[in-house]
């Protein structure tokens, strides 16, 4: 059974920092490239960033840029989003996903085969 955890979510101030990881078992990890994304109600999930399967392509939406980081531990199974400067409007639930598909749809949440439950991050103005 494939199974996604994310852990790490909470309540920080603005520009303060968080660190995201997501724990990955039932699948062959490294074969597959691990996405971020996040959710806030009545919108549609939005990509935030990605890895790819040897953790040497990473990706970023726009909004996230120079804040965030996202890296993976193969050996470990485990994926990160390390999470700087953050802002009011980066609160959302948070999810990491896996996909084998190629790099040029690691931002579409539908290309994504398996996901996590979430994990809520709130930052207080």
């Amino acid at each position: 059974q494939v199974q996604l955890g994310e852990s790490g979510g909470g309540l920080v101030q603005a520009g303060g920092s968080l660190r995201l990881s997501c724990a990955v078992s039932g699948l062959t990890f490294r074969n597959y490239n691990v996405g971020w994304f996040r959710q806030t109600p009545g919108k549609e999930r939005e990509f935030v960033a990605a890895v790819t399967r040897a953790g040497n392509g990473r990706y970023y939406a726009d909004s996230v840029k120079g804040r965030f980081t996202v890296s993976r531990d193969n050996a470990r199974r485990t994926a990160s989003l390390q999470m700087d400067s953050l802002k009011p409007e980066d609160t959302a639930v948070y999810f990491c996903a896996a996909t084998t598909v190629v790099i040029s749809g690691l931002t579409v949440p539908a290309n994504y085969q398996h996901w996590g439950q979430g994990t809520q991050v709130t930052v207080a103005s």
